[in-house]
């Protein structure tokens, strides 16, 4: 055994940081961060989990890993064994047994941490998949995050329906056309934000209904030790008591046939007992992969919508909603109006991006600035994927002739307010991947034609006449640099 290794808190330490490094970490915070280490007597290192169904399933999934971080930080001789409390029946005392690696198919379960579920007739024993003390159904957690709520989920068009939708089942839920809700965008847009406000406010509206709101990768945990431990129906009428599941991320069920069969009959319950479900995708129903036909077309039964991203006054509302949460209330609007063109991928981007200018600005006592802002944003999108959008380009081509934005949107047919028009739709076609009839489309509403002979026109000027090419070179270097 190593020299340092003597102490037992040391030597997990010294196996947690290996752990950490090859699984997730919601998967380290789940499995081994309520862990301890209790004891060392020569090459067995002892540590004690809450349950028995956290030596089982780690036994069942991590055993490779747990087995190559002990015998690297203790060395070939070293070995482990649980400690794991049990309840006795008297209900107010705990013992504990002792039981070494690798025993996951030969010890049967002594705990199996029951969730007692109050039935219209009787109290019905069902464990939990969540491993919770004995409770009642209506004290089951929601696991709902209270800060996502439906107050500080800003409304634009890039969601609107979405959030109307999700509005009104939290009023009537399991009684809308929109079940299953299916809610889908690219990453940082608000589905998981929008879920949790849809569960908080159904709980506020309804307190004796039970809504539990669960990632699909811990659907998939729970479901994968009810199988390790033939307990697959007390699994499925866990899930059945409940009358609101959302479950986010269901993406990750592609390609695992037998979690989706059990998804299918909960889906199907659901259904048929007016029971709600809200889903979370990265794709729509059209375009995710790996799932049974039979389950995506129940997909579709309900209501799906995206969410897009935010255009330029959701972004503004974003932003201003974030900086007074964070107690900011006085400043620039020339500060929030640069964010709000800068940033455009996605909210979580925002937020981020938002975060490093306070921090910079309180750790160094500096004012919030535009000049601040820039500097925050130059180190933040060096290590974030950015897309200059035609908002963008809108505003710097405009701040570079000195015309208000807002003139680019009206039928004005003056020399300088065309030329301007049709500067910033030639270079939201250089710049965007969007195509002719979308770059229109930002631009006054006008059709693909009119930014094609604008982008020619563009393209004649530059070379026929100095001084445009020279200011055109100069705000491309500007858009360079952004």
């Amino acid at each position: 055994m190593r020299e340092k290794a003597h102490d037992y808190h040391i030597i997990w330490d010294e196996c947690l940081k290996i752990i950490k490094e090859n699984i997730s970490s919601q998967s380290f915070d789940t499995w081994f961060a309520p862990i301890r280490p209790v004891g060392l007597s020569k090459h067995v290192l002892t540590i004690e989990v809450p349950s028995m169904f956290y030596h089982e399933f780690i036994e069942g999934n991590f055993w490779e890993l747990l087995k190559t971080a002990i015998k690297k930080v203790m060395g070939t001789n070293g070995k482990l064994e649980y400690k794991i409390p049990i309840s006795t029946t008297s209900g107010d005392k705990t013992s504990t047994m002792t039981l070494p690696t690798s025993t996951v198919n030969t010890v049967e379960s002594q705990n199996k941490n029951p969730i007692f579920v109050q039935d219209e007739k009787e109290l019905r024993q069902i464990p939990n998949p969540f491993v919770l003390p004995g409770i009642k159904k209506l004290n089951i957690k929601s696991q709902l995050n209270k800060n996502l709520n439906f107050d500080n989920f800003i409304e634009g068009d890039c969601n609107r329906l979405a959030r109307a939708a999700g509005y009104a089942i939290a009023k009537n839920p399991g009684k809308t056309a929109f079940n299953p809700l299916f809610i889908y965008s690219n990453v940082g847009l608000g589905k998981t934000h929008l879920a949790h406000a849809i569960g908080l406010e159904t709980k506020a509206q309804f307190p004796d209904l039970t809504v539990l709101y669960i990632n699909a990768e811990t659907f998939i945990q729970q479901y994968t030790y009810a199988a390790m431990s033939k307990s697959i129906n007390d699994f499925v009428r866990f899930y059945q008591i409940l009358d609101v599941l959302i479950i986010d991320d269901i993406e990750f069920l592609a390609s695992k046939p037998k979690t989706q069969e059990v998804f299918f009959h909960i889906f199907n319950f659901y259904h048929q007992k007016n029971k709600q479900l809200v889903i979370t995708s990265d794709k729509s129903p059209v375009e995710i992969t790996g799932f049974e036909q039979r389950l995506l077309s129940r997909f579709k039964w309900g209501l799906s919508t995206d969410l897009q991203i935010p255009d330029k006054d959701t972004r503004l509302k974003i932003i201003r909603s974030k900086l007074y949460n964070n107690g900011i209330e006085d400043i620039d609007e020339e500060v929030i109006e640069y964010l709000a063109y800068r940033i455009v991928t996605n909210v979580r981007e925002i937020e981020g991006a938002i975060i490093s200018i306070l921090a910079q600005s309180s750790l160094n006592k500096k004012q919030i600035t535009v000049e601040l802002a820039k500097q925050m944003i130059d180190k933040f999108v060096q290590n974030t994927a950015h897309e200059i959008s035609v908002d963008f380009i809108q505003k710097v081509v405009c701040d570079y002739y000195n015309v208000p934005v807002n003139l680019l949107f009206t039928p004005s047919r003056k020399r300088e307010i065309v030329h301007v028009r049709h500067s910033s739709m030639y270079f939201a076609k250089k710049y965007t991947d969007l195509s002719l009839a979308q770059i229109g489309a930002k631009c006054g509403n006008k059709d693909h034609a009119t930014v094609l002979y604008a982008c020619r026109s563009i393209g004649n000027l530059i070379a026929t006449n100095k001084k445009i090419k020279e200011d055109l070179n100069n705000i491309d270097k500007i858009l360079k640099k952004s």
